[in-house]
């Protein structure tokens, strides 16, 4: 006797600009859900905010499950309209990096993805929090926000990863890191970059914080002291040998509450997408979101 189907009525919010080449994918699950009586709808964000305001209309009109198909930064707006509630989230990876689907060990077949959807365990988790806005994987301040305020979107349609070498490159030639106060837990820490995550990993399957975790009660975070040209292609060469933890100028702690400043204009990013500038505070939410984990993981 087959397993009955944790959900029959799901809204797939899904961004048609993301890995184009990937779509077959999510229609191949989109009709495997319907083959097994499972009613679908599919929505397409046209612009930045539709990922969440789709997603708060999905919960309104009493779907029993949400799949965010994109990238991670439509995961993210996702999460943001349905954090705090009861419907679950689950994530169809068309993205670049994909770090959140990585983290949660997603299968890469449809077929698995859609066992992972009807079948899947229902976890709640609990999301960095800034202002009122929640984030999944990571926010990053220093070179990563530096890299990607250098990326052209049209560039990384066309190139995926290879745009982010690009954009790093760009970056390191124009580098100048303002320092940086980092308040953790109310004691302050000279920094020039700031990673806070809440996974372990970073750019697709870098560790930066092997004990990041969506469910520990702490956010974990890595500081970078030095701010050369050098200093940054050794912390790239050494997150992704997964070595950059020995560095005697990174330093990785724990903290409920983190709280970051600079005197000057320094961009922040969540979840690989522009947020804003410092200052910023960082927390834990007190709102938890249920994603959808493939089965026995």
């Amino acid at each position: 006797m087959s397993q009955r189907p944790l959900a029959t009525h799901v809204v797939v919010i899904a961004n048609p600009t993301a890995g184009r080449r990937r779509r077959g994918r999510l229609d191949a699950i989109v009709t495997g859900l319907r083959e097994r009586g499972v009613t679908v709808t599919v929505r397409e964000t046209a612009q930045a905010g539709d990922g969440r305001a789709l997603a708060r209309q999905a919960a309104a009109d009493g779907a029993d499950l949400v799949v965010a198909a994109g990238g991670d930064g439509t995961i993210n707006e996702v999460a943001n309209g349905l954090v705090g509630g009861t419907v679950p989230m689950a994530v169809v990876p068309l993205g670049t990096a994909n770090v959140l689907a990585n983290e949660l060990g997603v299968p890469r077949t449809p077929a698995g993805q859609c066992e992972m959807i009807l079948h899947g365990a229902r976890r709640r988790v609990s999301p960095g929090l800034i202002d009122d806005h929640v984030f999944l994987c990571m926010a990053g301040v220093g070179l990563d926000a530096h890299v990607l305020a250098e990326l052209s979107l049209g560039l990384k349609r066309g190139l995926g990863k290879s745009a982010y070498v690009w954009a790093g490159l760009r970056a390191l030639r124009r580098l100048r890191l303002p320092p940086l106060v980092v308040w953790l837990d109310g004691t302050p820490v000279a920094a020039v970059g700031v990673i806070v995550a809440r996974t372990r990993f970073y750019g697709g399957r870098f560790v930066v914080v092997p004990s990041a975790s969506l469910t520990a009660p702490e956010l974990s975070v890595c500081l970078f002291k030095r701010g050369s040209r050098v200093a940054a292609l050794r912390y790239c060469l050494g997150i992704g040998l997964g070595c950059h933890h020995r560095f005697g100028d990174i330093d990785i702690r724990q903290a409920r509450g983190v709280r970051i400043e600079s005197a000057d204009p320094s961009p922040y990013h969540t979840d690989g997408d522009l947020r804003g500038s410092l200052p910023i505070g960082v927390d834990v939410a007190p709102r938890a979101l249920m994603l959808v984990y493939p089965a026995g993981v």
